[in-house]
């Protein structure tokens, strides 16, 4: 079975648990717009993935029950080696991921955050679509398939706590373990950090491959991605790399060059894509982390907003073996709507201000046309009646915007 559910209650415990280590320690990794950005990503990851492990599931089920070659019974002992022999599949699964670009393009989004705290691990994917791949050899050896739910969420739920910069050097645990700090390292952009340390609960194995790096203490790690992202918008984060690779293949001459660009090393791209298209890249040496200034009440509807949609997330996860399919589907489309829509918010866009309209506009008509429990209800139409308390407010920061662009526009 699947533990991750179950440890959502304890990452929020840690996250403000860390919140208050930087309030004590007068240190700044947290900002509001970064921090709301990876969550909504984790709540979208979690939405997907009901979606996208139905039939990779089923493949590997099938493949155990046909071809295993051991039965590895249910013993502690076993379950032991399941969990090593799983990190062992996560780290080639997580060395490809880098290193080759249509795999990148699923997990970039878990790289793109500016910032390094606990949020930063629950920015996971929506996209991945061949991660399962790396992990079907475990099928022939004879791993159950609840065996594997287990061991899977055992190891991304280890991974949670390494995303912090409040825990230095763990001694004669570096050798072994993931620590926070050789995943810094691996969350890094300087250059001696790239494709570095891609374990995930063992660092042996990075040890074993080459591919291990150090924190060093000279050379201060800078997180991002080189192709900084300069947006809030959680789509377009799971989306921004495949859609360069869409445009290479299309663009690009060459038949043989339409393929690599999937397939290839990440980064690489065709000569006449280089020279016709070049790409941005970002100058560390004038490091500038992308920000939007806004103001502490447009802070406080965020947050007020991303509590809303992780409350129906939670819901929806607890709940789905009751819905039909339809109604998964709808929850799984607002939730969405509802991510992109802070986002907007987030990036001081005018489109904001419609999008929260219409995602309440939305939810009300479920409220009134649907029976639902009572205290649902209440919880829902508790965050709705704050939030539009609040619109006219956040309306006239909006007319404000607009004033100024018209005024630039006269001006110019």
């Amino acid at each position: 079975m699947s533990y991750i559910i179950y440890a959502i209650p304890f990452f929020f415990l840690l996250i403000a648990l860390e919140l208050m280590a930087e309030y004590f320690r007068k240190t700044d990794y947290y900002r509001t717009n970064d921090a709301i950005n990876s969550l909504t990503a984790g709540v979208l990851s979690r939405m997907f993935g009901i979606l996208k492990a139905l039939v990779p599931f089923t493949i590997y089920v099938m493949l155990y029950d046909n071809y295993a070659l051991f039965t590895l019974g249910d013993s502690i002992w076993l379950g032991l080696i399941a969990f090593v022999l799983y990190d062992f599949c996560y780290y080639w699964n997580h060395r490809f991921g880098h290193e080759m670009s249509i795999l990148w393009a699923a997990h970039v989004v878990h790289h793109s955050s500016e910032e390094y705290n606990l949020t930063t691990a629950l920015r996971q994917t929506s996209g991945s679509f061949l991660s399962w791949i790396f992990y079907l050899p475990l099928a022939f050896l004879g791993v159950d398939p609840l065996l594997l739910l287990t061991v899977g969420s055992l190891n991304l739920i280890y991974q949670f706590w390494v995303h912090t910069r409040h825990i230095g050097r763990l001694g004669w645990l570096e050798w072994i373990f993931v620590t926070p700090s050789n995943h810094r390292a691996h969350h890094a952009q300087n250059q001696i950090y790239i494709d570095r340390n891609y374990g995930g609960v063992f660092i042996i194995w990075d040890r074993l491959f080459g591919s291990f790096q150090d924190e060093l203490d000279q050379e201060p790690p800078i997180y991002g991605i080189r192709k900084a992202l300069h947006s809030w918008n959680p789509i377009y984060a799971n989306t921004h790399v495949y859609q360069q690779l869409i445009k290479d293949s299309w663009r690009t001459k060459a038949w043989s060059d339409k393929f690599k660009v999937w397939f290839g090393k990440t980064g690489w791209r065709p000569a006449d894509m280089e020279r016709d298209y070049p790409l941005g890249r970002v100058d560390l040496t004038r490091f500038k982390k992308f920000d939007i200034v806004i103001s502490t009440r447009r802070k406080v509807y965020a947050l007020i907003q991303h509590g809303l949609t992780t409350f129906v997330g939670l819901e929806f996860l607890l709940n789905i073996t009751h819905l039909a399919l339809m109604q998964q589907l709808l929850i799984i489309a607002w939730v969405i709507f509802a991510s992109v829509s802070v986002g907007e918010v987030l990036a001081m866009k005018v489109a904001g201000w419609w999008l929260e309209v219409a995602k309440y506009l939305a939810l009300v008509s479920v409220l009134v046309t649907h029976p639902i429990p009572f205290w649902l209800m209440l919880s829902v139409s508790s965050f709705t009646v704050v939030s539009v308390a609040m619109w006219p407010s956040l309306k006239k920061e909006y007319t404000n915007i607009v004033e100024q662009k018209e005024d630039m526009a006269i001006v110019g």
